[in-house]
């Protein structure tokens, strides 16, 4: 379940005669936050934003913003979550060969094109969401390994389980940053993930 809708289930879980306009007055301050954090996260590097600054911009207290997020890496991870749920759609049911029906190295290059897309576009965001090594227990990083693991089963590479994290290493927004500091375009980088996807799947 993602984080988004454990908040949704706890909003839902307000039990007053004046529920309604609770759940209305509350999804009102999340859409408030999250734009304001997203803001904020795309103002300043990640690792310098705190809950002080999203509070400040959202026009919230501190209290009320803990309530609805514990931390400023789950902000960050609900921010993302549209964008990697419309990815994962596309994985299940989308066109070859980023969906079903190509090959397994052809879909791994596809994950990958996609991915760096997606953290050349909110690579702030996913900054803010690792930190700590918070990547490793979001629901999205499990999605994309269970993904990448059956494409390592479907070409029948051996130990898949070892190979999972080592083919979702490169996808880390700090490693992304780092490489683009570095001056490497992001055609350069889908580039060499793909001759990694072929390497590995081929």
């Amino acid at each position: 379940m993602s984080y988004r809708a454990r908040v949704d289930i706890g909003a839902d879980l307000l039990g007053s005669d004046d529920a309604g306009a609770e759940r209305a007055d509350a999804a009102r301050n999340r859409a408030r936050i999250l734009a304001a954090a997203a803001e904020v996260f795309a103002r300043r590097d990640a690792r310098s934003v705190t809950m002080e600054h999203i509070a400040t911009a959202a026009g919230v207290g501190r209290g009320t913003l803990y309530r609805r997020y514990p931390s400023t890496a789950a902000i960050a991870v609900a921010l993302l979550d549209e964008h990697e749920r419309a990815l994962q759609r596309q994985l299940i049911s989308g066109e070859p060969p980023l969906g079903p029906g190509a090959a397994p190295a052809e879909r791994l290059s596809a994950f990958y094109a996609a991915m760096v897309g997606l953290l050349d576009r909110h690579a702030d965001l996913a900054f803010g969401a690792e930190v700590g090594g918070a990547r490793f227990g979001t629901g999205a990083y499990g999605f994309w390994a269970a993904h990448v693991r059956a494409l390592l089963v479907q070409a029948d590479v051996a130990d898949p389980d070892a190979l999972v994290d080592i083919l979702l290493a490169p996808l880390a927004a700090e490693n992304f940053l780092h490489q683009r500091d570095r001056g490497l375009s992001v055609a350069q980088i889908s580039g060499a993930l793909t001759r990694l996807a072929h390497a590995i799947l081929g």
